[in-house]
């Protein structure tokens, strides 16, 4: 199967850099809606078979655009929602950002009992998105589309991925509407074809400082 990973449009909490993980969460930005408008022409050469969003409204938005130009109806999987901040949920500081990613990496790198401070386990992050995946690789559909989250991709990403390491992940942030580009299968693994553009070969990167809303930050 290929898997498009792709993170939403720009809210208003991006730009305030909050940890903003509840549902229903916001919507789009101006330049978030014009992002999403231009997801149909960006994955113009793509077949997809399937389109999946997450819970929180900003994913549903920014996959309209696509739903409208495949035709296909989006489904609403809880499993695929941003990583839950728990007590960090809404703070905008740099030590609360750190704190949320390092977590984050942690269950990456295989520390699944590790929880983030009054929310989720790695193994319940993992888990439900390792659920939605394998729902779509089930269905017999040969490209997916899902519209999620960067702190989620990025995560499921460097866990489940060959080619893509923690550092790699850490070092990466995916910009509003960025993609990342997966083959494979549950039962035979994965392997990372593009990270947002930028075709991956072996396993390498330069761990870096970034935000989890995607703007940049010394943590």
């Amino acid at each position: 199967m290929r898997l498009l990973l792709v993170r939403h449009g720009q809210t208003p909490s991006n730009l305030k850099h909050l940890l903003d993980t509840a549902e229903p969460g916001p919507g789009l930005t101006a330049l978030g809606l014009e992002q999403a408008a231009a997801l149909p022409d960006a994955l113009a050469s793509e077949k997809i078979d399937a389109l999946y969003v997450s819970t929180l409204v900003r994913t549903q938005l920014t996959a309209a655009p696509l739903a409208a130009a495949t035709g296909l109806e989006p489904r609403v999987r809880a499993g695929i929602r941003e990583l839950i901040a728990g007590d960090l949920e809404m703070r905008g500081d740099e030590e609360a950002a750190a704190l949320y990613l390092r977590t984050a990496f942690a269950w990456s790198a295989g520390d699944v009992e590790r929880r983030m401070p009054g929310g989720e386990s790695g193994a319940q992050a993992l888990g439900r998105f390792d659920a939605v995946v394998a729902e779509a690789a089930e269905s017999g559909a040969g490209t997916v589309a899902m519209v999620s989250h960067g702190a989620a991709i990025r995560m499921w990403v460097a866990a489940r991925a060959d080619n893509v390491d923690v550092d790699y992940a850490a070092g990466h942030a995916l910009a509003n509407t960025g993609i990342v580009i997966l083959s494979g299968s549950p039962a035979e693994g994965w392997r990372a074809l593009v990270w947002e553009g930028a075709s991956l070969g072996p396993l390498s990167g330069t761990p870096g400082p970034d935000d989890p809303t995607g703007s940049a930050v010394s943590v």
